[in-house]
């Protein structure tokens, strides 16, 4: 045999790299390896990167901070599957940290994670990517990206995959989907109802919780429950309810169940199928709080319909909410207050809560749950409004004390809703003094101080109601709550502005609350509101007029009106006519000013100047003299010009006389003046004025004495006047009779009848500028006047025939003119069958023929107007 060769190996072709089998301990050199363009090492190195980052979202962390990401992102559309698999796996894992999220967001990945549920992908890479996008999804902004890109309809298509968790994660990035309006919008369009329904057959019971989720926000839009209702899904809702192995997803069911009573056509489907009486069992019967606390709430979204509530009430659902008010748990008698609140539209059940629901809700008043207490003031104002019985039975279960503490909540719903409760039961008289009798003055000066516009105008409107008489006002004006009261009247918002309005005009019906308001800007803030087309309404118009009524002045300085309720007391001056938004000054200020050629400015006082109250009902006369009245108000002006305060205050000023009543209605001047005369003549007067005038002075300029109280300029003639009036006309049985004795004299007070043709000759512009010369001041009584023409003689006439009840009213005209409109009764008319006629409106004439009557819009009354 021969020897045998020994073959010799061939060397490996120099150009090729000799393998090499590495094994690396360090994730940073991993991640190096992301960049290789070897698919086995890319497979290998993605693989070992996911077991990495299942370990714990540190190791999440650390690939981020390494730079993982961004390569990862490439190998999404690699060629090869294995690789495309393992870096989809990764981004399944990676993707439920939040800055990864967030970066991938600023990578614009989602196009390249929808593709991968491509139908012709492995079911490995469905379920990655479908848990990467459920991942994505719970920011508003992924969502966004995902609804943009297309990944609705692959996600549906997903939900009838055979695998159980592309299923979990496909419904649950749906349901977060779903929030958005417009992604339900096109699930309905997509047809997205039927495979969710299919979802509840699932054996795994998260499946089934998200699917009753996804349905539960789905159902929100009438369309969704319409396709929920033909595809026979209240049968499977239904059927969950009733298999108690499935008592984990009831309170989902029920909360889509809710959704669907809202509509009509389902809530009769469900009354067919007997489930409303499975609603009604499971509220009262489960030992569950949170299916009671969602069944509540189910009743509560149907009983917004009409119909819905008619049959709740034919179901007896009021004895259901009365036994959940007594559950243990607080979100359940939220909820079972809340169901109470929507079934008081119907109301039979109003009637059925007045003595089994409105004594627990009482109870629920004083509880420490603010959110409790607010649901349980919110269904005592259903219950209240607009049912005097259920006001008495809030009442009668010793209900006005806890609901003056709901006053006080941090809720501004409890505390809006207890004011309403309160308005409701001051609306009745019995109820107003128990209402008055728990401070609630006090208790509403911090809601009309709320920065809540409903709180302000319940709390306004708690004030209108209660301050209906002049004790309760009394205690809101002690409160402090005219402030607040009047700070509202500057809001924006309409219904508390209104609402303000109201509570003013119901406090003005008081002199001193009314003098109050204005000393707070009330006049001013209405007059402004009042001057907007926009912000002003009648009930800023009546407040104004009520404030207006107790300041005659300013009314019929803008009105040029003051009707037979107005009474001109003491202290009344006509300034003439102001434009809207003008400010009149006060008469003290008037006083003041130098004699201009400006209009007189008229004035009615018949008390006298002293410095100091009287100390006996037997007062010191007011008759002076011409003479005397001129030096006395010459030296208050003088004495008073240091003073800083200014307005017409006087401490002697008596009570209002009655608006009515004719023996009842005349000054206590008269009566003064009356005991006056008889007891002393004409010089003994004097001499007694002159001690008096002499003894003033010292008072009121003398050194290291304290300043006195200003005055207005006493005027005797006028206290005269008043006098021979109440002596000589008041005693007149006939009203016509009264009415033209006091016509005619006025007259001639006033300087005597005028012909028509002679009025531009009777000089009593000189008269009248005498006057404000020898008084060194704009301002004139009344009585110092001997030639008036219209406004001076219709201003006196109103004044005396308020002194002695003789009802009428004053009336500004054009071009100087004023006149008195009386109403008397014409026998010769004949009125319907037992009713008697209307009283006729008639102009006194003071001018031309003093004591003529002219029926209001004849030719005499017109001429007489406007000759």
């Amino acid at each position: 045999m021969g020897k045998k060769i020994k073959k010799e190996v061939e060397p490996p072709p120099k150009d090729v790299f000799d393998p090499l089998t590495i094994e690396s301990k360090n994730a940073a050199t991993v991640v190096l390896m992301l960049n290789s363009p070897e698919e086995e090492i890319l497979a290998k190195a993605c693989e070992a990167i996911y077991r990495f980052a299942l370990k714990g979202e540190e190791n999440k962390a650390t690939l981020l901070e390494l730079g993982a990401v961004e390569p990862l992102t490439k190998l999404l559309t690699h060629e090869d599957k294995i690789v495309r698999r393992n870096a989809t796996m990764i981004f399944g894992i990676l993707a439920s940290n939040n800055e990864v999220k967030k970066l991938l967001r600023e990578l614009d990945v989602m196009s390249s994670v929808i593709a991968q549920l491509a139908p012709e992908e492995e079911v490995v890479i469905h379920e990655f990517a479908s848990l990467c996008l459920a991942n994505m999804s719970a920011e508003y902004s992924s969502k966004a990206q995902i609804f943009a890109q297309g990944g609705l309809e692959p996600l549906i298509r997903l939900l009838s995959s055979p695998d159980p968790d592309v299923k979990k994660n496909s419904i649950e990035c749906i349901y977060n989907l779903a929030q958005d309006f417009q992604c339900r919008t096109t699930l309905q369009e997509l047809n997205a109802i039927p495979p969710i329904l299919d979802l509840l057959k699932s054996e795994f019971p998260v499946i089934q919780l998200l699917a009753l989720k996804t349905l539960g926000v789905v159902t929100n839009d009438k369309e969704a429950r319409a396709m929920l209702r033909d595809n026979q899904g209240l049968d499977h809702l239904i059927k969950i309810l009733e298999t108690k192995e499935l008592n984990d997803l009831h309170v989902e069911a029920l909360s889509v169940i809710a959704n669907c009573l809202e509509d009509m056509d389902t809530m009769v489907l469900i009354q067919q199928m007997g489930g409303l009486k499975k609603l009604l069992s499971f509220a009262e019967n489960s030992t569950i709080p949170e299916i009671q606390k969602n069944a509540a709430k189910a009743i509560t979204k149907a009983a917004y319909d009409p119909e819905n509530r008619k049959l709740f009430h034919e179901q007896e659902v009021e004895k259901c909410l009365v036994t959940l008010l007594g559950s243990e748990n607080d979100g359940t008698k939220i909820a079972a207050s809340q169901a109470i609140s929507a079934m008081c539209e119907n109301s039979g059940s109003k009637d059925f809560f007045n003595t089994q629901g409105i004594p627990q809700l009482i109870q629920l008043l004083k509880s420490d749950n603010e959110e409790l207490r607010e649901a349980a003031a919110l269904a005592l104002a259903n219950l209240t409004t607009c049912n005097p019985a259920n006001a008495r039975a809030t009442a009668e279960a010793d209900g006005i004390g806890p609901l003056i503490s709901a006053l006080s909540s941090k809720r501004d719903g409890a505390v809006a809703n207890a004011a309403t409760v309160l308005t409701n039961m001051a609306t009745q008289e019995p109820l107003r003094g128990s209402v008055q009798g728990h401070e609630l003055p006090r208790a509403l000066l911090a809601p009309l101080r709320s920065a809540d516009a409903v709180v302000q105008s319940r709390a306004a409107l708690a004030v209108a109601a209660t301050a209906c008489d002049v004790g309760a006002r009394a205690e809101l004006r002690a409160a402090g709550a005219l402030e607040p009261l009047v700070d509202l009247l500057r809001s924006r918002n309409d219904e508390v502005r209104r609402h303000a309005s109201w509570a003013v005009t119901v406090c003005a019906s008081d002199e001193l609350m009314a003098t109050d308001l204005c000393r707070l800007g009330a006049l001013d803030i209405l007059e402004e509101i009042n001057l907007s087309v926009s912000r002003k309404n009648k009930y800023s118009e009546a407040a104004y007029n009520k404030l207006l009524n107790n300041n005659l002045s300013l009314k019929y300085s803008q009105t040029g009106y003051l009707s037979s309720s107005n009474i001109i007391t003491d202290g009344f001056y006509d300034y003439g006519r102001i434009n809207p938004g003008t400010k009149l000054l006060p008469l003290k200020e008037l006083s003041f000013q130098e004699p201009s050629d400006l209009r007189a400015i008229l004035l009615i006082n018949s008390k006298s100047s002293d410095v100091s109250p009287p100390s006996s009902t037997e007062d010191k006369p007011s008759d002076t003299t011409y003479g005397r009245s001129i030096s006395s108000s010459s030296s208050l002006r003088r004495s008073s010009k240091e003073k800083t305060t200014t307005g017409f205050v006087s401490p002697t000023e008596e009570k209002s006389e009655p608006t009515s009543g004719r023996n009842t209605v005349f000054g206590k001047s008269a009566v003064k003046e009356k005991g006056l005369r008889k007891g002393r003549g004409k010089k003994e007067e004097e001499k007694v004025k002159e001690e008096e005038e002499v003894a003033l002075a010292p008072k009121i300029t003398g050194e290291g004495v304290p300043e006195k109280e200003w005055y207005p300029p006493p005027d005797s003639q006028f206290s005269l006047y008043v006098y021979e009036v109440t002596k000589a006309i008041l005693p007149l049985t006939n009203i016509k009779e009264q009415i033209v004795a006091l016509a005619k004299y006025v007259a001639e007070k006033m300087g005597g009848p005028i012909a028509k043709d002679k009025l531009q000759e009777f000089s009593w512009e000189l008269h009248i500028s005498e006057l404000k010369f020898q008084l060194k001041s704009n301002v004139v009584p009344i009585g110092q006047i001997k030639k008036g023409i219209f406004y001076h003689r219709a201003l006196l006439f109103k004044a005396l025939a308020d002194r002695i009840g003789v009802g009428c009213s004053l009336v500004r005209g054009e071009y100087g003119r004023a006149w008195n409109e009386v109403k008397l009764m014409d026998k010769s008319r004949k009125g319907t069958i037992g009713c008697l006629p209307p009283p006729d409106t008639y102009i006194v004439d003071l001018m031309f023929h003093p004591g003529d009557l002219l029926r209001l819009r004849s030719r005499e009354a017109d001429l007489y107007r406007f000759l």
